[in-house]
């Protein structure tokens, strides 16, 4: 398969949560190369955040990765995938691993300049992890909000709506309704527009929260449908239906 053609059908795999397919895709490319095994290590890392599963396939493909000669940017890009998988793993409540996560996350930011492409998704999970240790949002916003401004600049649209999603959760803590709408809503026209499809139920969700009803029960009533339709991931996302926001 070229390429390109390659690429493209890891994305349509990644974007509709089968993460295991676009993985393999990659496997003879990844044992090699260190843009495909970082890629691939990638991947594993999200399949782990959306359904709380695959943790030792994640770490064995990132110790492949880190096991080949690689630039100090890719040693960053390495480091941070490790900081997310353990701050995943803290998050979910699977195993604390905070002390892994910013220890790797800080590696990161010593290894990635300013100006790397992936200084901006380093920023963003900087970010998630100094939210989880302060229990709030607002702790955040700095990190979230260089992130976002980063993504916008180099047009990373999926990154974009991540961090359209978290600044609108801080504006909604800081009870700036208006705000956090326009910003869900942002999030949720991103993924809809890069075909991220696994993405749009915990957006749609999101949005609904801060929509008066019927709007809202419409919104939930599509994000359940969504959820059925790719075998209920994000795991998460059935108690948080229930009882509030979708933060994936």
């Amino acid at each position: 398969m070229p390429g390109g053609a390659r690429s493209t059908a890891v994305w349509r795999l990644r974007s509709r949560g089968c993460w295991e397919d676009a993985a393999a895709l990659l496997a003879p490319e990844a044992a090699s190369g260190p843009e495909a095994a970082l890629l691939r290590a990638e991947l594993l890392v999200e399949r782990c955040v959306f359904t709380s599963e695959g943790w030792g396939e994640a770490e064995d493909a990132l110790r492949s990765a880190e096991a080949m000669t690689l630039t100090d940017e890719e040693r960053g890009t390495a480091a941070c995938e490790r900081g997310y998988l353990a701050y995943a793993s803290t998050a979910l409540r699977v195993r604390d691993r905070a002390d892994e996560a910013r220890a790797a996350l800080g590696r990161a930011a010593a290894l990635l300049a300013p100006e790397a492409p992936g200084r901006a998704l380093l920023d963003f999970r900087r970010g998630l992890m100094t939210e989880l240790v302060s229990g709030g949002g607002q702790a955040a916003e700095a990190g979230y909000r260089r992130a976002h401004n980063l993504a916008l600049a180099r047009g990373d649209a999926l990154l974009s709506s991540y961090t359209w999603h978290h600044l609108a959760a801080v504006a909604r803590e800081a009870g700036e309704v208006s705000e956090a709408r326009h910003g869900f809503g942002e999030a949720l026209r991103l993924r809809e527009e890069t075909g991220f499809l696994v993405g749009i139920a915990p957006a749609l969700v999101a949005l609904a929260d801060v929509q008066p009803e019927p709007d809202a029960e419409r919104l939930r009533a599509e994000a359940r449908r969504l959820f059925r339709l790719l075998g209920g991931v994000p795991r998460s996302l059935a108690e948080r239906l229930a009882e509030g926001p979708a933060r994936v």
